[in-house]
């Protein structure tokens, strides 16, 4: 494929090279944003046919992660994302807190271990934190690590040292989402631009810390943009071990609360064409998976999706009852653990 983008998408770079033990390598040519749009295009039964393939070439496909979302740190965010509830200057009804201590993430930790997660993602509201912040996360990050958990932290912006520091708590992931394409981000944020979030990643594969980045789709955005999206994921060097992709929750008082819903086969096309272009990455269902219903979310596993936050609320919005999933999962035959890619 050639690397010349035959779209008016600009596709900004990073040079995140990854330590010398990243099992992820990057793609062996960059996937123009012409050649995702396409992806797009194809039939409905192709395009699932193309995604089941490279999945079952790199997963087993029965198998899907559980992992659980805690809000260590809620609202009063400065940022002003369209779609979130916890910035601070939109009327959304979240209440800002501090903190929470060890003791508190301890107990949410091992209620998530019980029900059967194997990662626990810690989130706070920041723009970036303090260095007081990233020492006091690191102790969070010891405290559930000590249980044998996957530990992940999505904190904002990350200056130099940080991600250093919470690599050395034992960090496995950082999520630090794209959110969208270059060209539609600031219809959707101004407090902060593209090239931060760029940042941030470079940061974290510069400490040797698995990158968990995806993105939001279903926020007014075009097919076009979606494939820009995906191919600012795809051509990371390399692409992000964890590929959360998550569905609008229109959240009154939010500039997006009355955007209309996404068709969901075009949620579940993007999930098609995230796997095909990022083979070896865990794409999971995020946000929406209240809104999608059993069915499209059994098409998305069917599309290459293995993974979910289980539990009741993601960050402050609402998530299928965790023995909803539980049920799911045991109707389509499918099992809950850590997908192991396959060995030839």
């Amino acid at each position: 494929m050639s690397a010349t983008l035959e779209h008016p998408v600009t596709l900004h770079r990073a040079s995140l090279r990854p330590p010398a033990s990243a099992a992820t390598s990057a793609p062996d040519a960059a996937w123009t944003v012409a050649a995702i749009e396409a992806l797009f295009d194809l039939p409905f039964p192709e395009l699932m046919h193309r995604a089941q393939t490279v999945h079952r070439q790199q997963f087993d496909p029965t198998q899907v992660e559980f992992a659980t979302l805690l809000s260590v740190k809620t609202g009063g965010c400065p940022e002003d994302c369209s779609y979130c509830p916890q910035a601070a200057q939109y009327d959304t009804g979240v209440e800002a807190s501090k903190l929470m201590e060890p003791h508190e993430v301890l107990l949410a930790a091992q209620r998530a271990q019980a029900a059967g997660a194997t990662r626990f993602c810690m989130g706070a509201a920041w723009r970036a934190p303090k260095d007081r912040d990233i020492e006091k996360v690191a102790e969070l990050v010891r405290t559930v690590k000590a249980l044998g958990l996957e530990t992940c932290a999505t904190l904002g912006m990350l200056e130099d040292g940080h991600a250093q520091t919470l690599a050395n708590a034992g960090l496995d992931y950082y999520n630090h989402n794209l959110d969208t394409a270059p060209d539609f981000y600031a219809d959707i944020i101004s407090t902060r631009v593209y090239q931060d979030r760029l940042d941030t990643l470079q940061r974290v594969r510069g400490a040797g810390v698995k990158v968990c980045c995806g993105g939001i789709v279903g926020m007014g955005e075009s097919r076009l943009q979606r494939a820009g999206l995906i191919a600012q994921l795809a051509n990371l060097a390399p692409y992000p071990e964890s590929v959360p992709i998550n569905h609008l929750v229109a959240v009154a008082g939010t500039p997006l609360a009355d955007q209309p819903p996404l068709d969901p086969l075009e949620f579940v096309r993007t999930i098609a064409v995230a796997r095909i272009t990022m083979p070896t990455a865990r794409v999971r269902l995020s946000a929406g998976r209240q809104q999608m219903g059993d069915a499209v979310q059994a098409l998305c596993f069917l599309a290459g999706a293995n993974s979910i936050f289980y539990g009741d609320k993601l960050l402050t919005t609402g998530n299928p009852d965790t023995q909803a999933d539980v049920d799911l999962i045991t109707r389509l035959g499918m099992t809950r653990g850590a997908p192991q890619q396959v060995t030839s």
